[in-house]
């Protein structure tokens, strides 16, 4: 199971349009500047890049109070008593609007500009599905961007089972019910995505997600620009499996066959001491070739 934005995407959004219904868009950039360096989501990080030098200099307004509604967006009160939020189309869908937008900012409730934006497909991030179906695998997208925006992107990595616009309760019963048809893996990096990677038979996060998402995991893949990272994990942890039952043989293969014969008195006390020490350097001698064996990235 894959999250999509800053997984098979990028995460690095550049806005597209930037569209102004009321106020002036020197303010209205300064408002979702404030609002979004308050989210750890990995556009919220795009945005603050972006427009920290067109948003009033950097400079961040102060808020009297400000909560993150995951999943959803951020909500803020200035000490006027203004509401400000900007979120996805989570946060509007029942005012009617347009829903096409990637982001939205209301104030008091009644929209004030809409922003869209554009991401890339990660490198290797076809190749990455393509070999995982190839291996066997049920390869599949849980995300909570809207439909359109999922299945453009399956489309282009080759994923057909799309679950979209799920909140992180969501994703969570969705793993939950996948892992009693069979064992799970979640990629994901945001702070939405950690229930789901600590739920997961196997949580995998990116190293530059969120911390509550890597603490989540088992494993952090640290080359996170090329997805085919994930190959290599795989093969890996496929090759350090199978030296384990090789060590496991070879060390109940001595005790085996020369327990018996101690206890019949065929076997000298100082040979089956060498036999034993000679098990141990075989079973380290095994796990020291994982150091030098060729990894190929295939699964």
């Amino acid at each position: 199971m894959f999250d999509k934005t800053g997984t098979l995407t990028t995460g690095r959004f550049r806005i597209s349009n930037f569209t102004v219904l009321n106020g002036s868009e020197s303010d209205i950039r300064s408002l979702v500047y404030s609002l979004e360096s308050h989210s750890s989501h990995p556009i919220a990080h795009s945005l603050v890049l972006e427009l920290k030098e067109s948003a009033a200099n950097g400079k961040l307004i102060k808020w009297k109070k400000i909560e993150e509604d995951k999943g959803i967006g951020i909500n803020a009160t200035d000490f006027d008593g203004n509401l400000f939020s900007i979120g996805s189309f989570q946060m509007v869908k029942h005012l009617g609007v347009d829903l096409s937008h990637a982001l939205y900012l209301l104030k008091n409730n009644n929209l004030i500009a809409t922003i869209d934006l554009v991401d890339e497909i990660k490198a290797g991030a076809r190749e990455t599905i393509q070999a995982l179906k190839v291996s066997g695998m049920r390869v599949l997208l849980i995300s909570g961007d809207k439909k359109s925006a999922c299945e453009k992107v399956c489309k282009e990595v080759g994923i057909e089972e799309i679950y979209s616009e799920q909140l992180p309760r969501q994703k969570l019963e969705r793993i939950e019910s996948l892992s009693k048809e069979s064992p799970t893996a979640m990629v994901g990096d945001g702070i939405n995505d950690a229930p789901a990677l600590a739920k997961a038979s196997l949580g995998i996060s990116m190293s530059n997600a969120t911390d509550v998402a890597i603490q989540s995991a088992q494993v952090i893949l640290l080359h996170q620009e090329d997805l085919r990272i994930l190959l290599k994990a795989i093969a890996i942890g496929k090759a350090t499996s199978k030296t384990i039952r090789q060590n496991l043989f070879w060390a109940f293969f001595y005790n085996v066959v020369a327990i018996p014969i101690a206890a019949a008195g065929f076997l000298s006390p100082m040979i089956g001491a060498l036999s034993m020490a000679f098990s141990d350097v075989v079973v380290i001698g095994n796990s020291i070739r994982l150091r030098s064996k060729k990894i190929d990235g295939k699964v």
